[in-house]
């Protein structure tokens, strides 16, 4: 059966019917052309599909896309403002933590989360954060040091 539905991805309303089974990041690539969130095992275990639902951190391939009806979705391209980066994508390119990519939009929208709700994180709360992503390219580090290098130092 095919179902109607409305959610708000990147800040624009979408309305669109959907078949029972379409995963979010079916509709999220296929649908809706958004290509930055990726299918990497398509089965939870790569966090490559990694949205933020309801400013949440979720794997898309897991969500049914008809579960996200009614809520907030953003993706990767929803963080710059036209040719502006958001801070965290400048901090990734800064830091050296982008590699092959493929991983980076979820490891960028985690950080996203993390940093909403804990604005001061230690570096065992940024690892921590991130045990959802997988990269095979850079070892994690600079990742976590782009990430630590935006924290709330309370310091000024």
């Amino acid at each position: 059966m095919i179902y109607p539905m409305k959610l708000t991805v990147n800040d624009e309303l979408i309305e669109l019917e959907v078949p029972a089974h379409r995963t979010l990041l079916e509709v999220l690539r296929n649908d809706l052309g958004l290509k930055g969130t990726k299918e990497g095992c398509g089965a939870g275990e790569c966090g490559a599909c990694t949205v933020l639902l309801d400013d949440e951190p979720v794997n898309a391939c897991l969500i049914l896309a008809l579960q996200a009806d009614g809520k907030r979705v953003t993706t990767i391209e929803g963080l710059s403002k036209g040719s502006n980066l958001h801070a965290i994508q400048e901090a990734f390119i800064r830091h050296g933590a982008i590699q092959c990519g493929f991983c980076t939009p979820g490891m960028i929208l985690s950080a996203k989360a993390l940093l909403e709700r804990t604005p001061n994180p230690t570096e065992k709360e940024v690892r921590r954060s991130l045990v959802g992503n997988f990269c095979r390219c850079t070892g994690y580090q600079k990742i976590v040091e782009a990430i630590l290098s935006l924290a709330k130092r309370g310091d000024g």
